[in-house]
């Protein structure tokens, strides 16, 4: 008994009914096909009967009686006999072919004679005796008892090869569907496609030398890993290096994603890991790529999805064939995760996945060079600079510079252009970070005013303090959920922030809240700010309970979050600390939002006809960029105000 129909046995009911319901879907399409054949059937009868119809309407359908008449008349000049069938040819010229029938037993002669017709007329009556054609005898005999037969054996027959084919599709689930990389493919990627992930590429290029050349390992007494877990935040590559890999290595390369191991039958899971493993080491050396592999493994224990939880077994599967009694030599197993955290402890120790590569966001370098290769193929305007687009691109990551790239083609396509220029690239930034813009969307002159107040508040403190980035463009123009936004980059990656620049940070986000407050009052405070308040609010708190920034409490950390397992985000968090020290941390951000607030309160103030300047612009032009933002501004305020707002 196959494993397929061991665990089909002991189907419930449910999934039984499930099944059948399977096996309706695929009825159709053997049905469909039944009525294709069927109405072909029916249309080839249809065509011949037809033919036959039209022969039988040429000749004139007469009685015996009439025929006699005719002969003693003397106007009949032939009689052909076929079978019991007489063919009757009249003298007149202009007269249709007659036919009659006799009866089968009685011939020709002996009807003249019982009929009366003179000696004379039958001797001088043109008489001639065909034998019935046997085809035209088997068909009449045999089609109207045949073609019935026929039809139900087709019937039948269809319906149990199309039962046959469902049973094995049901019992079928067990065995792996991997798809295998192809050495013609069109789309075949190397590593040369692959820009960025220096350290990465490295690595899997080793794997790859592994394969082609283990003679020079092994006399260095190295093995071959077993595993190899590529980790990343969405975007970065995973995948792609994934595709290098089957471009790169000369041998078969399977590839399935973590979800399609898993079905509603218990132990299908199980089963197809048996498979894929078992088609991979008929073909080894090879390798296996399974992406996302969090959906499958996933931490055990976790109490979820009853005692046989199907993702267990599926796991137990996987790390069995990874390392387990039997050899596993020649398949290296290949993974992709955006989710490392929540993998099994087991999936991950040495001898499963040896080596775990960690792909970072592309830095300056890695973005351009990833932008030159998205490039190929698009008529960029000699005034563009790869540079200049990779540095106002900072946290983009792979998939997001592509995608910034594809849209300025789509608007350069939309504005009628044959070439992409800067004008569509910089509009792209923000559609791929903050949504699209609504320029239809009808708002009041009041909500563009604080609007234009809230922005502005935004840039001049953001613009005056000296540990805030760069503003490189304001707008009251709505994007995605934002009615307006103002755009700050920093001038190189950052991997690490400081006290100062947090706070900055803090009072340029509430910096739009205190200019509606001082132009339009504390009681006419909109609902704006709500995502500024809930950005520097969970800013802060996390500076007092992750970053140990808190002189009061001190260097430590507060709070260990837990994620369940199968819901796949943070829903819990346990509390290592009192009720008194949860206190203090509140008076704490408290504290932080309170500053952030004065010192945005003391710059607004101090250059409140710059905002005022500001304003105008802005809802004159709605949009203003970096160099007018200078303009407004004044490039010699730089300096004095800076002073001003931090002394």
């Amino acid at each position: 008994m196959e494993p397929g129909e061991l665990d089909f046995f002991w189907l419930s009911g449910y999934d039984k009914a499930v099944k059948c319901l399977i096996i309706f879907t695929y009825m159709r399409d053997y049905l469909k096909n039944f009525l294709i054949i069927f109405f072909c059937f029916v249309a080839l009868a249809a065509v011949v009967g037809l033919f036959w119809g039209n022969g039988a309407a040429k000749s004139e359908q007469i009685g015996i009686g009439k025929l006699i008449e005719e002969i003693n008349a003397g106007q009949v000049k032939k009689v052909v006999v076929q079978g019991d069938m007489l063919l009757v040819t009249l003298k007149d010229t202009a007269a249709r072919a007659q036919e009659a029938k006799k009866e089968a037993r009685d011939s020709f002669g002996s009807i003249l004679e019982n009929y009366g017709v003179p000696p004379e007329i039958r001797n001088s009556l043109e008489v001639e005796v065909k034998d019935d054609s046997s085809w035209k005898v088997w068909a009449g005999t045999l089609l109207p008892i045949i073609l019935p037969l026929l039809l139900i054996m087709a019937f039948f027959y269809f319906m149990s090869r199309g039962v046959q084919g469902m049973n094995n599709k049901a019992m079928g689930f067990g065995q792996s569907n991997p798809r295998q990389a192809k050495p013609d493919d069109q789309d075949r990627k190397t590593f040369v496609d692959v820009a960025g992930a220096k350290e990465a590429k490295e690595e899997l290029v080793e794997i790859v030398d592994f394969l082609k050349n283990p003679k020079k390992f092994s006399e260095m007494g190295a093995k071959i890993p077993k595993g190899v877990l590529l980790t990343g935040g969405p975007g970065t590559g995973k995948t792609l290096l994934a595709k290098a890999v089957a471009g790169e290595a000369g041998v078969p390369f399977f590839h399935m994603s973590g979800s399609e191991f898993v079905e509603m039958f218990v132990g299908v899971g199980a089963s197809r890991v048996r498979d894929l493993f078992s088609k991979a080491k008929k073909a080894a050396p090879a390798i296996v790529f399974i992406d996302e592999i969090d959906a499958v493994g996933r931490r055990r224990g976790a109490g979820l999805g009853g005692g046989h939880d199907e993702r267990e077994q599926t796991l137990n599967q996987i790390l069995v064939e990874m390392d387990g009694f039997e050899p596993n030599s020649g398949v290296i197993v290949m993974a992709a995760t955006n989710r490392p955290d929540v993998l099994d402890p087991a999936l991950l120790r040495p001898g499963r996945f040896d080596r775990r590569i960690t792909i970072d966001m592309p830095d300056i370098k890695d973005r351009e060079e990833i932008l030159a290769i998205h490039a190929v193929g698009k008529p960029l305007a000699s005034t563009v600079s790869i540079r200049k687009v990779a540095e106002r691109t900072p946290g983009f990551s792979g998939a997001d510079l592509a995608n910034l790239l594809n849209e300025a083609a789509i608007l350069a396509v939309r504005r009628g252009l044959k070439q992409v220029s800067e004008a569509e690239i910089l509009p792209s930034i923000e559609k791929v970070l903050l949504g699209p813009e609504r320029k239809s969307r009808v708002i009041s002159d009041h909500d563009k005013k604080m609007t234009a107040y809230h922005e502005a508040g935004h840039a001049i403190v953001g613009y005056l303090l000296p540990n805030c980035d760069p503003v490189r463009k304001v707008s009251i123009i709505s994007r995605g959920t934002a009615g307006g936004y103002t755009l700050k980059m920093p001038l190189e990656d950052k991997h690490y922030h400081t006290l100062a620049q947090f706070k900055d940070d803090l009072a340029m986000s509430l910096g739009g809240f205190v200019a509606e407050k001082m132009i339009f009052g504390a009681d006419k405070i909109s609902t704006g700010p709500s995502s500024d308040l809930r950005n520097a609010t969970q800013l802060a708190r996390n500076m007092v309970t992750q970053y140990g920034m808190s002189d009061i409490l001190g260097p430590r950390t507060f709070g260990a979050h837990e994620e369940m397992i199968f819901l796949g985000r943070e829903i819990h968090e346990e509390r290592d600390y009192s009720d008194k020290t949860a206190e203090i941390i509140d008076d704490e951000i408290k504290r932080l939002i309170g500053e952030a607030m004065r010192e945005a309160e003391k710059v607004l103030t101090t250059n409140r006809d710059r905002m005022e300047k500001m304003v105008a612009v802005l809802l004159e032009k709605e949009t203003i960029e970096q160099e007018e933002i200078k303009a407004v501004m004044g490039e010699e305020l730089k300096k004095d105000s800076a002073v001003v707002a931090t002394a």
